[in-house]
């Protein structure tokens, strides 16, 4: 995941929609960041619960997350819906096949952690994995792979567990000295990654507002 270069008034971050949620502070995961030896910045978050939530819906929500739904009267992006306040969109994926998305796919992904512009994100992402057992996104620079994003999902009484993986620069010998600091620094640096542990949190518990309902009327 890349920080946007771009400015941020071509996509704008739109106003945040109210459902009267109250959103997962950061002291409900367990969270860690710290750099490794290699210079990768590793972010981990082992979620709370998704009650009333399994694998097989996060799977379907993740092909379809590119489509709209109905909420609260109205019709919105699912995207913007995911998180109401730091969420800008998310455009419709190459490799989309019967309307959903599969591995092979790539996502555009806009947001603002904490719609603090300093954390703003445009992003091209391929989908390396995306089955019942969890999703892994991969940004390449030059054919190098220089972040990953891993979602694992596992069935459990109650609900699903939820564990989250970012990595943030390359574990290449070759480029690694170079891509790693510069990436860490001024691409994606702590700060940014301690928001996104935030955002991620939120985005992660608000499935449980949202997805058992629209589950229940899918028709794809």
């Amino acid at each position: 995941m890349t920080r946007s270069t771009g400015p941020a008034r071509a996509h704008p971050l739109p106003p945040p929609l109210d459902f009267g949620w109250r959103m997962r502070t950061l002291d409900t995961a367990q969270t860690s960041l710290h750099f490794r030896r290699d210079g990768l910045m590793e972010l981990t978050i082992d979620h709370a619960l998704l009650k009333n939530i399994h694998p097989a819906m996060l799977r379907w929500w993740f092909e379809g997350v590119h489509l709209d739904m109905p909420y609260a009267g109205r019709v919105y992006p699912r995207y913007r819906v995911w998180h109401p306040r730091d969420h800008i969109a998310l455009t419709k994926p190459r490799l989309v096949r019967d309307g959903r998305v599969g591995e092979g796919a790539h996502f555009r992904i806009m947001e603002v952690f904490g719609r603090d512009e300093r954390y703003r994100v445009d992003s091209v992402e391929y989908v390396e994995k995306l089955d019942d057992t969890g999703i892994r996104l991969v940004k390449f620079l030059a054919g190098v792979p220089v972040f990953s994003l891993e979602h694992w999902f596992t069935s459990v009484p109650g609900g699903t567990r939820y564990e989250s993986q970012m990595l943030v620069g390359t574990s290449s010998p070759m480029f690694r000295r170079v891509l790693n600091g510069l990436l860490t620094r001024r691409v994606f640096p702590e700060a940014m990654g301690r928001a996104w542990l935030r955002h991620n949190i939120e985005e992660v518990g608000n499935f449980e507002f949202f997805l058992p309902d629209l589950w229940s009327t899918r028709s794809i």
